[in-house]
């Protein structure tokens, strides 16, 4: 292409912020390559289609290139060529005929058109990846635009919930309202209709005090799934670290998006984004080159010691990000606090969090990334949470993660998930994940909220799936069912799929009721997938990656059906009672030492008949009742409060004798939820110090303040007699032993690894398959 001669020359610039920044006379450029020879910054016109300009940065400082350009303003598109050697056996992959997003963009402009000219390499050569593609890029390729980033806050102020009193709210941008009635066709699945305040009402009325929102930077639509007819609609896929999704915003303004923080934090409700940190869109060393890559692929990556021509991948998605190496884990802090300062984020979720806690030695909590993070004055105050696992050696490291980071606790949803369907041997692993799992998190002064408690997430069967189908059905994802994972610990109590068989969906009702209860009602924090409150159903698909659709998208309508009414007032319930008692949501750790009150310590176990659990109970495997004692005091001197959660996992209604001292108890939710005859909650209460508990459900009791003016003998078995039994877990088999057998700091009661369910195969390059490397249910988390 004929350029005309550039009217502006070029100025050194500074090194310093990478990016473009423009200061109303011009903007500055900087771009990190260590290897490159030469960096070129292309200028094109407002569509994108024409480049109108191109200036060779004039000035690389501490492996920085820069330069400054006058009269170049807020607007402007833009990318970047980078010269360099194409030795893909050294790691080096230069080919200036590619059009390079800046890896700082903050706003995209248009979307990759998928061609073979996208390649750095003959797509179709014999010789792979070692040819050299000519073939020029920008017409296919997304550009980066000149952003001013302004916006007035007013009197916005994060909610900073303490950790103790948070419940998390797991949902998608666009699934969330796609089918909201309330909102308009035009704004649906946007930042605009996240804003609206139908919707914030309908979060505040249900209690949550945290929304967790899937990836929302902008991402790249696989080409396998566009030749499908599919999209990527989880978003595991990141084009950009620094720019939102431009579907996500109805009037293409990045305001959009903080109008709706604002507004969600005069609601009291935080804000925390799931992040991809761990990988990139480009794929493995046979993706496309787009952005990283072609600046300096032998930096930006991890690359094989013993072949530097193929990416390390640790993440299943074909490359792994180097944060071993400073200026890409700049770049991952930079993008953290960009997010925080400039959108008020109040924290984030780090997908695969173990690959960023990689060194050259395998995981470590003292990894550049974990330091850099805590020690920072910004992130360091925000919430943190770590999906603990990923495809690599080691991968799999639930409570291992440094202190001031939370974790999502696999080892909970499996073992709550394998309690109520009736598996043997699993009472003494239940016992430990209601007190916050401390065998896992109860070290280096770590608290019970680390362990974020979860029974679904979005990777996996929802909640009313969970309870409807034995086997996936995962056709719509056009892989011949054979995505997804092949067990996910559910049972569908005697019919797949929906059913008109009223003893089947009465047992429905309650597994999911006792299992909502059981989220809530453990300590720790919990973490609720956003639809579970009024049955959200997948039709059985445990792997909606690319189901951008009606599969994926909340059925507003469910609501206004009996069992989704019912279900929804159920969980609200449960929130109110996790709030209104300190029990449900103590700072510290249970121990079963400390007398609280009437004798009674902090936390007792007991059989159905009231009896202190003693060791030689927990060793029997077909024990399926327990009830949990805890008592609190918030404040020294203050009233203390006690709880009573009595579980029944037995196929038959039992009647559970209260432990001494007799206390004034009321029922405070029942999983079985009988009804009165205008079909409201029945009232129940105890007689004689006992309650009946149905079959496949729990009750939880309290009391709230408690009579102290009487003592009496209140204890129970310490805590030690609940964990000791984990030994007896059942131990895992398979593809899960193979990924744990080189696990040094687990447990030994045998958690099975969540290894790679996607299993998507090498030849399928597909980021959002095996992503969720060690996720129980499906494709990526």
């Amino acid at each position: 292409m004929a350029l005309a001669r550039p009217q502006v020359r070029m100025l050194p610039g500074s090194p310093y912020p990478l990016g473009a920044t423009p200061d109303g006379d011009g903007t500055n450029f900087a771009v990190f390559s260590a290897h490159a020879e030469k960096i070129e910054l292309c200028l094109f016109d407002a569509t994108g289609r024409r480049e109108i300009a191109r200036h060779a940065l004039p000035e690389c400082t501490d492996e920085i290139w820069h330069g400054y350009l006058p009269r170049v303003s807020p607007g402007q598109v833009y990318g970047y060529r980078a010269y360099g050697p194409y030795q893909p056996e050294q790691g080096h992959r230069f080919n200036h005929h590619k059009l390079l997003l800046d890896p700082y963009a903050k706003t995209i402009q248009g979307s990759l058109r998928w061609s073979d000219a996208v390649y750095g390499y003959r797509i179709e050569s014999s010789r792979a990846d070692l040819s050299f593609d000519r073939r020029d890029s920008a017409a296919f390729m997304p550009k980066a635009v000149v952003t001013e980033d302004f916006y007035h806050w007013g009197r916005d102020l994060p909610p900073e919930t303490p950790w103790e009193k948070t419940i998390i709210y797991e949902a998608h941008l666009r699934g969330l309202t796609m089918q909201a009635p309330h909102i308009d066709t035009e704004t649906r699945g946007t930042f605009a209709a996240l804003a609206d305040p139908r919707t914030i009402d309908y979060l505040v009325k249900l209690g949550i005090t945290a929304i967790e929102l899937l990836p929302v930077h902008a991402i790249l639509q696989d080409r396998r799934l566009m030749e499908k007819k599919l999209r990527n609609y989880w978003g595991y896929n990141t084009l950009s670290f620094f720019a939102p999704e431009p579907r996500y915003l109805s009037n293409g303004q990045l305001n959009e998006m903080r109008h709706a923080i604002r507004q969600l934090h005069a609601a009291g409700i935080e804000v925390i984004l799931d992040v991809v940190y761990n990988h990139t869109c480009e794929e493995s060393e046979l993706g496309p080159t787009l952005s990283w890559r072609g600046f300096d692929n032998a930096s930006y990556y991890r690359l094989q010691a013993a072949n530097a021509r193929h990416c390390v991948n640790d993440t299943g998605c074909g490359n792994t990000l180097n944060l071993s190496h400073p200026r890409v884990l700049q770049m991952v802090t930079d993008s953290l606090r960009y997010w925080v300062e400039k959108f008020h984020v109040d924290g984030f979720r780090f997908d695969l969090g173990v690959t960023l806690g990689r060194e050259a030695h395998g995981f470590d909590p003292n990894s550049g990334f974990f330091d850099a993070v805590r020690q920072d004055p910004v992130l360091s105050k925000v919430k943190l949470i770590s999906e603990p696992w990923d495809i690599g050696p080691g991968g799999y490291q639930v409570g291992n993660h440094p202190p001031g980071f939370a974790e999502w606790n696999g080892r909970y949803r499996d073992d709550v998930r394998r309690f109520w369907k009736g598996d043997s041997g699993v009472r003494p692993a239940l016992a430990a994940r209601l007190l916050a799992s401390a065998d896992l998190f109860n070290h280096r002064r770590r608290k019970p909220w680390a362990s974020v408690n979860f029974i679904t997430a979005h990777d996996g069967f929802t909640l009313a799936d969970l309870t409807a189908y034995n086997e996936k059905h995962n056709l719509a994802n056009h892989e011949d069912n054979n995505d997804g994972a092949n067990d996910n610990h559910s049972c569908n109590w005697g019919a797949e799929g929906p059913s008109e068989d009223e003893g089947i969906t009465r047992t429905r009702d309650k597994v999911r009721r006792a299992m909502m209860m059981t989220l809530l009602f453990s300590n720790g924090t919990p973490m609720l997938l956003g639809g579970d409150e009024f049955a959200r159903s997948q039709d059985g698909n445990n792997n909606a990656y690319c189901q951008d659709s009606e599969i994926s998208w909340f059925d507003w309508s469910a609501i206004e059906s009996e069992p989704g009414r019912a279900m929804l007032e159920f969980t609200r319930r449960c929130i109110a009672a996790r709030n209104e008692f300190p029990t449900l949501r103590q700072p510290r750790f249970f121990d079963g030492q400390r007398e609280i009150a009437l004798g009674m310590p902090d936390a007792s176990w007991f059989d159905e008949e009231g009896r202190p659990m003693e060791p030689g109970m927990w060793n029997f495997a077909e024990g399926r009742m327990l009830t949990l004692r805890r008592v609190a005091r918030p404040e020294p001197g203050g009233p203390a409060s006690a709880t009573l959660l009595l579980i029944n996992a037995y196929s038959e209604d039992h009647e559970f004798v209260l432990p001494e001292p007799r206390l004034p108890w009321q029922v405070l939710a029942d999983a079985a939820e009988p009804t009165d005859d205008a079909g409201q909650p029945a009232p129940r209460s105890v007689q004689d110090n006992r309650i009946t508990v149905a079959a496949h459900a729990a009750v939880l009791l309290g009391v709230r303040p408690i009579d102290e003016s009487a003592r009496g003998d209140g204890t129970g078995a310490a805590p030690a007699a609940a964990t000791q039994p984990l030994e007896q877990a059942a131990a895992p088999s398979g593809d899960e032993a193979e990924l744990l057998h080189t696990q040094q700091e687990l447990p030994p009661d045998g958690e099975h690894g969540e290894g790679n369910e996607g299993n998507e195969g090498a030849d399928s390059n597909a980021q959002e398959r095996a992503h969720d490397g060690a996720s129980q249910d499906g494709e990526t988390s």
